[in-house]
């Protein structure tokens, strides 16, 4: 089936939000094996959204929608797509049963609120539609399906709209495709993405079914693999040879199929499973690569102590780098890293310590040490290594190039032990 995506709100066109919408329904429809040739941003303006929901319903089956199914006079979706769609709306019992038991709750927090009639607005539903409960707010979704056509009308705040599709309008959608689309993600780190393609282009090139897509992600490369059959299990026998050559390929580089595991968490698992406490040492990420840690839940088990070193003098104070390295080598250096991440072992017992000093500019910079010059240092049970990056990028980009890094060097380091 095709699928099309209408997000509608003028502030998207204005560009007072980022329409993060878009990217995840395209995502979860590519999931489901829907192809997507067209999505379009339409203002809170009747006669033009008429007109985009019409030429979405002229070349797809499947046109979603995204916001104005809110209170206020500029909220039309519904509206438009009823006449679109040649249907009447009738208000839903149910529906104005939950509003009101909403309204009641968010009374009782905010005294003083009065709740305004158009709030019913969100009660009237297509006559032949099916209405998609809201747990997190009070318009509800909306599915058309007529005339081979399928309209889906879901909320615009993130919130309400991501749940809702996944508990409702996804298994919905998955009833309607006659094949099962099954996917995994192999993530990939300490590899760049140019490597990664020249080593898989002969799968590239040969691929029919499953298929292998590549995407970029700073400091790594994900490879999702996709397959198409009658079911699940037969889908997954499918990928499992192209998995396994991947494997033999990439080795210790892949750190997780997971989707939703990241470098930090699997790291942490790591230190876990050792039995091992970290400190790390900051220069010019300045405490970046800690927080990325303590977003885990149970980063406490492992994460001892994180030191923001970024002058000289708290570099010598703290974790006891010498006034000579820094006098000689600058604290931009390799001995200086080197030092950071011993210092850090020796003062507060850790088992690793993964220290970071760098350039990141737009300033600072010289022909000898150029803004990109970072050093990334990691002391695991006595052995130290020292990497020297040379990054690309505004500050930003260079901090986070940075600690994506860091991680990385301290999943090889602590896996060798």
């Amino acid at each position: 089936m095709i699928v099309e995506i209408v997000s509608v709100g003028t502030e998207i066109l204005l560009g007072n939000i980022v329409n993060t919408n878009a990217a995840y329904l395209s995502e979860k429809c590519a999931e489901l094996g829907l192809s997507c040739y067209y999505q379009t941003v339409v203002g809170d303006n009747e006669d033009r959204m008429s007109e985009v929901m019409e030429n979405a319903l002229s070349r797809s089956d499947v046109v979603i929608c995204s916001g104005g199914l809110g209170p206020t006079e500029d909220d039309k979706t519904k509206e438009v797509a009823c006449k679109a769609m040649g249907e009447q709306l009738v208000e839903d019992g149910i529906t104005r049963g939950r509003i009101e038991e909403y309204m009641e709750n968010y009374v009782k927090s905010n005294p003083g609120y009065i709740v305004t009639d158009n709030n019913w607005k969100q009660a009237m539903v297509p006559e032949h539609g099916l209405v998609l409960n809201n747990d997190n707010g009070t318009a509800p979704g909306l599915i058309i399906d007529k005339d081979q056509k399928i309209m889906i009308l879901l909320p615009g705040p993130p919130i309400e709209m991501k749940p809702m599709f996944e508990n409702q309008v996804f298994p919905y959608l998955h009833s309607k495709q006659p094949e099962i689309i099954y996917s995994t993600t192999l993530k990939i780190c300490g590899s760049g993405e140019s490597y990664v393609e020249s080593a898989i282009r002969d799968l590239i090139d040969s691929q029919t079914n499953p298929t292998i897509a590549t995407y970029a992600k700073t400091g790594e490369v994900h490879l999702r693999l996709t397959a198409k059959a009658e079911t699940e299990e037969e889908a997954k026998e499918l990928i499992k040879p192209m998995r396994q050559e991947l494997e033999k390929r990439f080795g210790t580089y892949i750190y997780t199929e997971d989707e939703d595991e990241t470098l930090e968490m699997a790291v942490v698992k790591l230190l876990k499973e050792k039995s091992m406490t970290l400190t790390t040492v900051e220069s010019c990420t300045g405490g970046a690569i800690s927080a990325r840690i303590v977003n885990v839940s149970g980063a406490s088990d492992v994460l001892m102590q994180g030191f923001v070193t970024y002058s000289n003098e708290a570099k010598h104070k703290l974790v006891g780098v010498s006034n000579e390295t820094l006098m000689e080598f600058g604290a931009v250096s390799e001995e200086t890293a080197r030092e950071m991440a011993e210092g850090a072992v020796r003062t507060t017992g850790s088992d690793v310590a993964l220290s970071v000093t760098g350039i990141a500019g737009p300033g600072g910079g010289t022909k000898e040490k150029p803004v990109g010059l970072v050093y990334i240092g990691c002391s695991c049970k006595g052995e130290t290594k020292v990497k020297e990056l040379h990054l690309t990028g505004n500050r930003t980009k260079i901090r986070e190039q940075s600690v994506a890094q860091a991680l990385t060097l301290l999943r090889e380091c602590v896996m060798k032990i």
